[in-house]
């Protein structure tokens, strides 16, 4: 393995290609397209579904769960950008891991989170064609998903460029239908319009007059934390651009500095509306919960309305699903810890055997859509929170580590440092152990616990086994570290952070 060759802060080395292990990734994404691949990645399966699910266990306190679940994913984010800032490469996180935690846990990372988006996009291709048999029930399901993996894969193999643009529409798409969805909401409980599928008047008095604000006690809000961190999964992908961003010194920080936004306006702003129209225990109780809002608004669309918006979520999940999977064997295969062939790039400068192996991952889903019974995705479902926490907590760790060695070397401080550190650091961490022991404590979900267990042994078995040479050493990554103020939160500039967040 090659060592990564050094770039220089300069305009014109800026624009160039990003090189790894003699390979090249384009920097095509701009901060348009960050932007709103960090906007899009909060809306999903989790939030249009899920969070029905969510509601029935922990009722309006649902939102605290939230609130507390999107502080935590915040931080995680933050961790994960003063990374990205400090090193801009594109096996991210995994990269990280191996270089501050050691190689096998950059191993284990990096396959974990692959682990993770395989099972979630055969779960997305699946749910995609479900959404399309709606409109053409005559049609084998298998069919949807055959032409859904084609047209992605074909897509992601052009450029990094495309891959921005398809996310920047769907985002846009979704982002639209959810403010649609506040404000009509908003417009009937500040009227007092009588919704069509309640017989109680909406207000915010819902929130607290069917039970209290716990109507299941603080069990049911803990029984919460495993649906509602499931519905974050996928916020990390946006470290993993930091290698082909235009300014990942710019870019990133602004992107993830609109993680606090987002969880208050798409999940708790959304689900307050949507508890103050019905009454929690009426919630999802006759579809999804959001056909229930378009329903109220006088939509006599609704259901087609949702349908699209849902199928563009899941597009742009399974496009996610890709990219993220594949930049991240890109990087496992340049330290040495996947086959050489997944570093290898294209004409367009994209790792293209990673996009073709995982379109041959998801073509197991055409095998599983017709022999595995819909409700197995449930358990799916937990594996991938499991899955997801892990690489969340590797993420905090690595960080931790980083931010020791920078005191202990007294290195640089960092552009783009993570507020309140070490206790929200620490806090974070102790959160994400919290929902780990969640998980065990329900049997609807424990078998995530075995799974992921099974799943770490082999992992370590597999290192032992077959990683050698060059696998065996930590990440080499080149500190990009810059005396020029970086963007910092408000308007603050990073020479200011730096000052206020010693190492």
């Amino acid at each position: 393995m090659q060592p990564i060759p050094t770039r220089t802060d300069s305009p014109l080395e800026k624009q160039k290609p990003a090189a790894v292990a003699g390979q090249t990734l384009n920097r095509g994404l701009n901060v348009r397209h960050i932007r709103f691949m960090a906007l899009g990645s909060a809306i999903g399966t989790g939030l249009f579904y899920g969070s029905a699910s969510a509601i029935q266990k922990a009722g309006p306190a649902v939102l605290l769960a939230y609130i507390i679940g999107g502080a935590a994913v915040s931080m995680v984010m933050r961790a994960l950008g003063e990374m990205a800032v400090r090193h801009p490469v594109s096996g991210s996180f995994s990269q990280y891991a191996s270089r501050y935690l050691g190689p096998l846990a950059g191993f284990i990372t990096g396959w974990t989170y692959v682990f993770e988006m395989a099972i979630v996009a055969i779960a997305d291709v699946t749910a995609f064609s479900i959404y399309l048999g709606f409109w053409f029930p005559q049609v084998d399901r298998w069919i949807w998903i055959l032409a859904v993996i084609c047209f992605l894969a074909a897509l992601n193999l052009l450029s990094v460029k495309v891959f921005g643009e398809l996310e920047f529409w769907f985002s846009l798409i979704k982002v639209a239908a959810i403010i649609a969805m506040i404000a009509g909401g908003a417009a009937i409980i500040v009227f007092g319009f009588q919704t069509a599928d309640s017989p109680v008047a909406p207000g915010l008095g819902n929130l607290v007059g069917h039970g209290g604000l716990f109507p299941n006690g603080f069990e049911g809000l803990l029984a919460s934390f495993a649906v509602v961190m499931f519905a974050f999964g996928g916020v990390e992908t946006l470290g993993i651009t930091a290698g082909e961003a235009a300014d990942p010194k710019s870019v990133i920080p602004k992107a993830v500095n609109t993680v606090p936004v987002r969880v208050l306006l798409f999940y708790v702003l959304t689900l307050g509306v949507l508890m103050s129209l019905f009454p929690w225990d009426q919630v999802g109780t006759s579809g999804s919960p959001f056909v229930q809002i378009f329903s109220s608004l006088g939509v006599p669309a609704a259901p087609h309305i949702l349908n699209a918006v849902v199928i563009t979520a899941a597009l742009s999940a399974i496009n996610s699903d890709i990219f993220g999977a594949g930049r991240i064997l890109f990087g496992l295969s340049n330290q040495g810890h996947a086959p050489a062939a997944f570093g290898k790039v294209s004409r367009h400068c994209v790792p293209w055997m990673t996009v073709v192996m995982m379109a041959g991952i998801l073509l197991v889903g055409v095998v599983l859509n017709a022999v595995i019974p819909e409700d197995v995705f449930l358990v799916i479902a937990s594996i991938a929170t499991f899955a997801t926490v892990w690489v969340w907590v590797m993420i905090l760790a690595s960080h931790v580590a980083m931010k020791r060695e920078i005191a202990r070397k007294g290195l640089p401080a960092s552009e783009f440092p993570s507020p309140w550190w070490p206790a929200a650091s620490a806090l974070t961490i102790a959160f994400m152990v919290l929902v780990i022991a969640v998980l065990g404590a329900f049997e609807d979900t424990r078998i995530a616990l075995y799974v992921g267990a099974a799943w770490l042994g082999l992992l370590v078995l597999a290192y032992r086994l077959w990683v050698k040479g060059d696998g065996r050493r930590r990440a080499y990554l080149e500190d990009e570290t810059s005396p020029l103020p970086a963007v910092g939160t408000a308007g603050t500039t990073a020479a200011a952070w730096s000052r206020r967040n010693q190492v």
